[in-house]
């Protein structure tokens, strides 16, 4: 039985006698007349019409016959029959394509359209020209690629042979194309913010570091989609902004979480979180509709309605109805010994009050399928929201929860300067206790608070909710995830 690394060099051996025969395996041009899609489509014409035209894509399937050749020529549209007839193309042609041609080698294909006689649409060949010639084999579609890891460290194979992990990148381009055109058909304008940072802001993280040769500092990739940044466009006059952009988090992998993805996030002066709340569901139904075809999904044995009834979940109540604890009068050990009590696995390293709390909202919130909003968290749970002007305990805080988890969160923007130095300084006392995802003080940015920022709306969405909507994990859904490379 042929190996691997005897069908590789078979093949390097051919492509050395095309170079031989003066015959370029690699060409820079290629003509194509046509899509094979829009060949397909306009069949019967172009059959009548008795023209030769232009193909060209993989050839992904081949059968050889006496003195015809059949084959399948494979482009991103679609796949159609070519026939290689030895009365019909020229003998040295002939030779040449039945001795150094394999699979998975990219053709450009002259001839014209006609039926073989068991009424098969296919192309007649009159020229064939190499356009790649391949030196590795590809895997059987069936019963050749089917280690998880392989299919991962190999991705654009995967993608090659799997009709439906192309299908979900074409849906992934609509989710943030469709989210994009909501935003803008709201007014909201465009921006770019900067990925590397002197601070982090924005969110409760862990990032990357990296050192800035020119500038001789370390920096620090963003673990939000801009969020000072966009407020500070607040302050500079804009009233309506987005930004969709890559974020990057070093935490832990799981289904739920990756390390670098995608994500939008967008300010809105002059309104605040319950008018973000009708936004967004207005956005979400709009981008489900647009990329899926339908509000109704089936997410982690969760049944989910988009168009029916969005609930309100209270963060304090919900918790104490589920455990009995009372996150705004409980200490610590108490907590502590209710996630204990429950089997909650948590990470002791910076642990505290805030993220004690954070590990009991998230035992609670499997069972709850959605969709709707969390509402009435905690202070010491978001340094970056306003409070609640009935019960200053808590902040204007509100995120979806579908499906078990959160698929976004947003706020009512806390504008206070005073306040907002205060509660950065309570998080960095959390960091210097060790809590690495607490937020960093950013003085700069309670600098351009001072110089007044109107009351705002901010909310940012994350491509998990492209995965979950799919029901699938955030790894399955991104083209090409981290991997550690092989040793």
């Amino acid at each position: 039985m042929e190996t691997k690394n005897d069908e590789r060099q078979d093949r390097v051996e051919k492509l050395n006698k095309l170079r031989a025969q003066n015959i370029n395996p690699y060409p820079a041009t290629a003509r194509r007349d046509f899509e094979i899609a829009q060949v397909l489509s306009k069949f019967s014409d172009l059959m009548s019409s008795g023209k030769n035209f232009y193909i060209a894509g993989r050839l992904r399937g081949l059968r050889s016959h006496g003195n015809i050749i059949f084959a399948d020529l494979q482009d991103e549209s679609e796949k159609i029959q070519i026939v290689l007839n030895a009365n019909v193309i020229a003998a040295e042609s002939m030779k040449q394509f039945s001795e150094l041609i394999d699979l998975g080698d990219f053709l450009q294909i002259q001839g014209k359209a006609f039926q073989t006689k068991n009424g098969q649409n296919s192309i007649e060949v009159r020229e064939w020209k190499m356009l790649t010639k391949t030196l590795r084999p590809l895997p059987d579609e069936h019963y050749g690629f089917k280690n998880e890891e392989e299919k991962l460290r190999k991705r654009y194979i995967d993608i090659l042979l799997n009709p439906e992990i192309k299908d979900l990148i074409r849906k992934k381009e609509v989710f943030w194309s469709s989210m994009r055109d909501f935003m803008k058909k709201q007014k909201f304008t465009e921006v770019e913010t900067p990925v590397l940072e002197n601070t982090t802001g924005g969110a409760d993280a862990r990032p990357f570091t990296t050192h800035h040769n020119a500038l001789d500092i370390d920096v620090y990739l963003r673990i939000s989609v801009g969020e000072l940044w966009q407020k500070k466009l607040m302050v500079a006059g804009f009233e309506r902004t987005f930004e969709i952009g890559r974020v990057f988090r070093n935490e832990g992998i799981s289904a739920e979480h990756a390390q670098d993805y995608t994500a939008l996030e967008f300010y809105w002066a002059y309104a605040n979180y319950q008018d973000g709340m009708k936004l967004v569901k207005k956005m979400y139904q709009h981008v489900a509709k647009k990329t899926f075809g339908t509000l109704r999904f089936k997410i982690n044995g969760h049944e989910v309605d988009l168009g029916g009834k969005w609930e309100k979940y209270d963060y304090v109540k919900t918790i104490k109805k589920i455990t009995g604890i009372d996150v705004l009068k409980a200490d610590q050990n108490k907590i502590e010994k209710k996630l204990q009590e429950l089997h909650i696995d948590y990470d002791r390293n910076g642990f505290n009050i805030t993220r004690a709390i954070d590990n009991l909202w998230k035992y609670c919130r499997k069972n709850i399928s959605g969709p709707g909003f969390l509402v009435n968290v905690p202070v010491t749970m978001e340094p970056l929201a306003k409070r609640d002007e009935k019960n200053p305990e808590l902040v204007q805080r509100f995120q979806v929860i579908i499906a078990g988890s959160e698929m976004g969160k947003g706020y009512s923007e806390l504008n206070d300067p005073i306040d907002q130095a205060r509660r950065f300084n309570e998080q960095q006392k959390l960091r210097d206790a060790g809590d690495d995802e607490a937020q960093m003080k950013d003085d700069s940015f309670v600098e351009a608070l001072e110089y007044g920022m109107p009351p705002t709306c901010g909310f940012g969405v994350s491509e998990r909710l492209f995965s979950f909507l799919a029901n699938k994990s955030i790894r399955e859904c991104q083209i090409f995830p981290l991997i550690r490379p092989k040793l």
